[in-house]
């Protein structure tokens, strides 16, 4: 029998088997966008847990508890609020977010050490704890809870950001699905914002902490709104095993299936973080192909996405093509003028390091898209990338410029 990966609509982070979800407003985040702010998510069985976190060295609370939980064999549950990110809180906002999950998990009838704790929002306030207390009680833990807590998470996104996969094959069938956040302080060395992922896949720690690795560097680690790494990304999976497949381990085919399909949900989810980024109103998709290597592709494709030139030139629709060849340039990437080609949409500006006879109104066309695809050949060998941005609006300074008042 081969192996079969399908795309699950109206997917939701509790549409793993034994998950369970749900979320309230307690007043924390003063404008949530869907008015929740606090949510929990539960797992009827222990999970095993791997995540990658932020590489910035100011660490929210939340970060630092986690770190020193993940990896682990056997966390239950997660409890994150929206509003507050817990970052430069000092001791007290470390207590705080230890409180947080000890809460959490007096509600779920679990150990503390069984909960992870998870904060998102405005650096440099503390949690309103008595909030906690007095709203984690109510909340309602089911399967239709998914849809809530994707949307408790946001922040300045204009909607939530979900993505699930079902893969059947020899070795039996099981679910990954996801949520995340994000919209702005993203050019993440890690993951994104905040993204959460489970599955009833059983898979032995070992290969989850590989598999999570590899999907963060292809997908999250290639993205970038506004060139700012936040204090509080990660990414984390968790896999409870009541899928009942055999136990998926490092080497085997059923993990080469595994890491593709939980690549694919990254991918998913890091380009709806790029596309949603604050003031947005186009994505842009830059392919790299013909690097030395596949970190040579990286760098240039991050680069380009990154360029606030580059993104300022395609919120205009400005053909200004030099700028994507100088972000190149300037990438570290091994580069050569005379072998480059480039691609805006349809149209060919540049091939064999030769300038093209090309239509400046097609291109303007190409830049006015909804999705803006930009392809770079270095024309120096199979290193490959694809890497995510968005356009760089005036709406993204009057965000930025009011986040706080």
């Amino acid at each position: 029998m081969p192996y079969y990966i399908n795309h699950i609509p109206a997917a939701h982070i509790t549409s793993a088997k034994g998950f369970l979800a749900g979320a309230v407003y307690a007043g924390i985040n003063s404008h949530p966008p869907c008015g929740l702010d606090l949510c929990l998510l539960y797992s009827e069985a222990p999970c095993r847990a791997a995540a990658v976190f932020t590489t910035n060295k100011v660490k929210a609370a939340p970060v630092l508890v986690c770190r020193l939980r993940v990896p682990a064999e056997s966390i239950q549950g997660l409890v994150v609020n929206s509003g507050i990110a817990n970052a430069c809180t000092g001791q007290t906002g470390l207590a705080n977010a230890e409180k947080m999950a000890a809460l959490a998990a007096s509600e779920l009838g679990v150990d503390a050490a069984r909960v992870l704790p998870m904060s998102t929002g405005v650096i440099g306030r503390q949690l309103p704890m008595e909030k906690f207390e007095s709203h984690l009680g109510s909340i309602r833990l089911c399967v239709e809870g998914g849809v809530d807590f994707a949307r408790a998470i946001m922040t300045t996104d204009t909607r939530p950001k979900e993505f699930g996969l079902r893969i059947e094959g020899p070795d039996g069938a099981y679910t990954i699905c996801g949520a995340a956040k994000g919209a702005g302080m993203i050019a993440p060395n890690m993951a994104t914002t905040l993204c959460f992922i489970t599955t009833d896949a059983a898979i032995e720690l070992p290969a989850l902490n590989l598999a999570v690795k590899k999907a963060a560097d292809g997908s999250f680690n290639m993205i970038s709104v506004d060139g700012d790494t936040s204090t509080n990304d990660t990414l984390l999976v968790l896999a409870n095993g009541l899928a009942g497949n055999e136990m998926i381990v490092k080497g085997s085919k059923s993990f080469t299936v595994f890491q593709k399909a939980l690549s694919e949900v990254c991918a998913a989810l890091a380009r709806s973080v790029a596309s949603d980024g604050e003031g947005a109103t186009r994505l842009i998709t830059v392919t790299v192909t013909g690097a030395r290597s596949q970190k040579d592709a990286r760098l240039a494709a991050k680069a380009i996405a990154g360029s606030s030139l580059v993104k300022s030139a395609v919120h205009g629709t400005d053909p200004n093509w030099g700028r994507i060849v100088a972000a190149a340039g300037r990438s570290g990437a091994e580069f050569f003028e005379d072998r480059l080609s480039l691609k805006i949409g349809p149209v060919e500006l540049w091939q064999n390091g030769k300038i093209q006879d090309f239509d400046l109104n097609r291109v303007r066309d190409a830049m006015g898209e909804p999705e803006v695809i930009i392809e770079l050949d270095l024309g120096l060998g199979r290193g490959r990338a694809v890497a995510w941005g968005c356009d760089l609006s005036e709406e993204y300074v009057t965000i930025n410029s009011e986040y706080t008042t």
